[in-house]
């Protein structure tokens, strides 16, 4: 009962500072139709920004929380995500000595036993960590991430009584067990989860910079494992001007040009060859050095595609490019995003709707993430399920359009775009690409038939155990004689592919 009451006095709070803001109408407007009035008053005031306003006076848990919400249109609507994103990740810091404090603690060493120099000013607070710079034993100058004290706690009691609030909602409400309010809450807490141990945004560090090795254009500060933990994070420091004063760049002789298509060719280089791309790529998180190469920071915020629907965003980009509206529309059909009862055709005109229009326009007045954002309400019409994975790719790609457009106005996104995703079709949907994935699929197949061949056989011994204590002949089964031989055709064509490549 006292817990129930604790609840209900912080959620009281919070729909005070919601209504203040005249924010809780967004609020309500995730759980389903509201009535016409209501509707008609969202419309018709003059802020958009009110559900973010009220989030950011709220404090650190509501900004990453409302972060967390803006990743997933699929839940909170696009609409609502997409005000989300505009919330700004900038808190006052907390003490020096708190800092150090939990760095020793996490470490288990004193300060002067982890660096030579530790400035315990922050040079940057944000929602649930603030950045030290530091100097290692050995030398290194670095930045050490440092989590917000008490930020588990915060986000695990205003997570509970939101939890505690969809239980209710969805024991009285029909409409909102359909929208299973409990469900939103606890992906949420899942995505914040992991946000709050800093050891998961190291490993997507790392695995970033593993992935640019070979780029020219894009570098990723070093992870240092060893001052590294789950309320730590160190990593080199990086050198360079941030995106954010392009005055300074352009007084230092930056080339903005090479700097802006350098960052759309690693955006896409990223969200195509890996499928694993930094989805939070504002001015604040970019960096130029002096070499014209760009290095991000901050990768708490990662979108993850497979290889499936990284050969889907690739046939609709180049179809657009090419205008091949007969390749979107299949596309979005054989990847199962359109339901197969729907009409191909329909579709097809639909796309149409979209592309024609900017047919004629030169190509650096069309926004290519626009137009994704086009397509993707576009579908809905056809009971397209959302997909978050590539809204969230959609939304990071309005932010790089944005950023490099800031940076050399002149920019052409379509020409910028077009070498990256002709050499991915090439080198994923050509000929070649078509016989190696035969080959790992048959190479698949090779691994499982002694398995499978094994199975069977457990089941023919038990079926011939049964027929002769039925008093039948038992019949040896040749399934696997012939799964063998199948294995040894298989076996051949892979020579015989190997051989001819």
């Amino acid at each position: 009962m006292l817990k129930s009451l604790r609840h209900m006095a912080r959620l009281i709070r919070v729909a005070f500072v919601l209504s203040r803001h005249d924010a809780l109408i967004d609020l309500l407007s995730l759980f389903g139709e509201q009535p016409r009035a209501l509707t008609r008053l969202r419309k018709l005031r003059k802020s958009k920004n009110n559900l973010v306003e009220a989030f950011q006076f709220l404090g650190p848990s509501f900004i990453k929380i409302g972060q967390a919400m803006s990743t997933r249109p699929d839940i909170v609507g696009p609409d609502v995500a997409l005000d989300l994103m505009r919330l700004q990740d900038k808190v006052p810091p907390f003490p020096g000595d708190e800092a150090i404090r939990i760095i020793e603690q996490e470490l288990n060493r004193p300060l002067n036993q982890l660096f030579t120099d530790f400035d315990s000013n922050p040079v940057a607070a944000a929602s649930i960590a603030q950045v030290h710079f530091a100097t290692t034993m050995d030398g290194r100058s670095v930045a050490v991430k440092v989590l917000r004290p008490g930020i588990e706690k915060a986000f695990s009691r205003d997570l509970e009584s939101f939890l505690w609030l969809a239980r209710i909602v969805e024991r009285f409400s029909a409409k909102a067990r359909r929208l299973k309010p409990t469900a939103v809450v606890e992906t949420i807490s899942e995505t914040i989860t992991l946000e709050l141990d800093l050891r998961y945004e190291a490993a997507a560090a790392s695995e970033l910079k593993d992935n640019s090795a070979g780029n020219d254009n894009y570098a990723v500060p070093d992870v240092d494992w060893d001052l590294t933990s789950r309320r730590v994070l160190c990593t080199s420091l990086v050198e360079g001007i941030p995106f954010a004063k392009k005055q300074e760049m352009v007084k230092a002789g930056y080339d903005l040009r090479k700097i802006a298509e350098g960052l759309v060719h690693s955006f896409l280089t990223q969200a195509l060859g890996d499928g694993f791309f930094h989805a939070d790529l504002h001015q604040g998180n970019l960096f130029a050095r002096p070499d014209n190469k760009i290095t991000a920071i901050d990768f708490g915020i990662m979108g993850r595609i497979d290889k499936k629907t990284r050969r889907c965003l690739a046939e609709i980009l180049y179809g657009f490019i090419t205008q091949d509206y007969d390749l979107i529309a299949k596309a979005h059909f054989d990847i199962g995003y359109v339901p197969e009862d729907q009409s191909l055709e329909k579709f097809k005109q639909a796309i149409r709707a979209i592309g024609a229009p900017i047919a004629g326009k030169p190509v650096k007045d069309i926004s290519v993430g626009n137009l994704l954002a086009q397509l993707f309400e576009t579908t809905e019409t056809f009971n397209m399920q959302t997909q978050p994975q590539l809204i969230l790719l959609q939304k990071t790609m309005v932010t790089v359009e944005g950023v490099a457009l800031d940076l050399y106005p002149d920019i052409n996104m379509w020409e910028a775009s077009r070498p990256i995703i002709e050499k991915w079709m090439l080198d994923n949907l050509g000929p070649q690409a078509k016989i190696r994935d035969f080959a790992e699929t048959t190479l698949h197949m090779l691994n499982r038939i002694p398995k499978i061949a094994d199975d069977l056989e457990v089941l023919a011994n038990a079926a011939r155990k049964i027929q002769a204590a039925q008093g039948q002949t038992p019949r040896h089964s040749a399934l696997k004689l012939f799964l063998y031989g199948l294995a040894g055709g298989m076996a051949g064509s892979l020579i015989l592919y190997y051989s001819l490549n």
